[in-house]
């Protein structure tokens, strides 16, 4: 049988092809501080735009020049603390999903469809139900302990039966899992209405009315989880070709999938925590970034974080603009942009031969 060369391996000579991949970087690199402005540029969007808009000079005269004006004390007191949360939430939704599609190989999973923000909510509202617990710095550890059993539990359900946990088992247990705990929380919130007046907005998802100190005792598990996520790049890449061959590459899969957990409940449980259980950010923006800067998580995890955060803040924005005075709850609008990107994936051809 004779070989053929593609067509565009005769028309490129050698050398320009090893340029090309050496381009490839410098792209991504250059991307990423391009992403960075984007990202600044969201920033001050969410410090300027509201129920009453700013402009540039005085969301910036805030910080430089404060003189105690309304204005003024919009945005250190109002706008800077659901800003500098939806920086924190936003960027570690949208990696909590990058490691669970790296590990499970499973286009759908992220902490919204396995169960892992149902379970953080659930606890949340269990504890206030049953403790009175009102301190978002309180909610942490609960969201924490309800994350891990509702991961716990979805990835023992997929694993019965003879081919283990598939991808679509995952999302089938997981779909089950967020049913069953939602309705858990719905019967709490019509026996209770103390719970229902105290949780009532942070179960939509919200960035209103949240404080800087009480998410400063939250970040550093958001920091823990980033940096515990960033240091698996290599494993994820691995990961990624399927437990066998990893396995047989000489990496610890087990280990993998533990701290890869770990990760994921430091992440979901503190976002949950700080600013109630948000869709579809870890969803939707590890496989937008994947499509334009491949699938080597040592650059789809900066870009994911970053568009994590970005995605977050405009859908923040909008929520001020679209309703003003008014205004809609963050989740709400995640849900609203996300919910076409989810039926996009459901109809792609890769999903549909899982």
């Amino acid at each position: 049988m004779i070989h053929t060369a593609r067509p565009d391996q005769r028309s490129t000579p050698p050398t320009a092809r090893r340029a090309a991949r050496a381009l490839r970087p410098a792209l991504r690199s250059a991307g990423l501080l391009a992403s960075l402005g984007v990202l600044v540029g969201t920033v001050l969007a969410s410090l300027r735009f509201g129920s009453l808009p700013l402009s540039t000079a005085t969301a910036i005269e805030a910080f430089t020049a404060f003189d105690g004006s309304t204005e003024h004390l919009i945005v250190r007191e109002l706008r800077l603390p659901r800003t500098v949360i939806g920086l924190g939430v936003g960027a570690a939704l949208a990696v909590a999903g990058v490691a669970l599609q790296a590990v499970t190989r499973n286009p759908l999973a992220s902490p919204e469809i396995l169960g892992v923000n149902a379970g953080a909510a659930f606890a949340v509202v269990a504890a206030v139900h049953l403790l009175g617990i009102v301190s978002p710095s309180a909610y942490v550890w609960f969201a924490f302990a309800g994350a891990f059993v509702a991961m716990v539990v979805v990835f023992l359900i997929a694993s019965a039966g003879r081919d283990g946990a598939t991808p679509i088992k995952l999302a089938l247990s997981g779909a089950v899992v967020t049913a069953l705990l939602t309705s858990w929380i719905s019967a709490i919130l019509v026996l209770d209405e103390r719970t229902l007046d105290q949780v009532r907005f942070w179960l939509a998802g919200s960035l209103v009315g949240r404080d800087l100190d009480a998410f400063a005792e939250i970040a550093p598990f958001l920091l823990v989880g980033l940096a515990i996520g960033g240091a698996m790049v290599r494993q994820f890449d691995t990961m990624s070709l399927g437990e066998s061959l990893a396995a047989g590459l000489g990496q610890r899969t087990r280990a993998v999938r533990a701290l890869t957990v770990l990760a994921v409940v430091l992440l979901a449980g503190a976002a949950v925590a700080a600013a109630g259980p948000i869709a579809f950010i870890g969803l939707a923006v590890p496989h937008a970034v994947r499509a334009v800067v491949g699938p080597s998580h040592g650059w789809l995890l900066p870009y994911a974080a970053i568009y994590g955060a970005v995605l977050l803040l405009v859908a923040d924005v909008l929520g001020r603009i679209v309703a003003r005075p008014s205004e809609i709850e963050v989740g709400i609008m995640t849900a609203i942009i996300g919910a076409p990107f989810l039926v996009h994936l459901v109809r792609s051809r890769r999903l549909s031969q899982l």
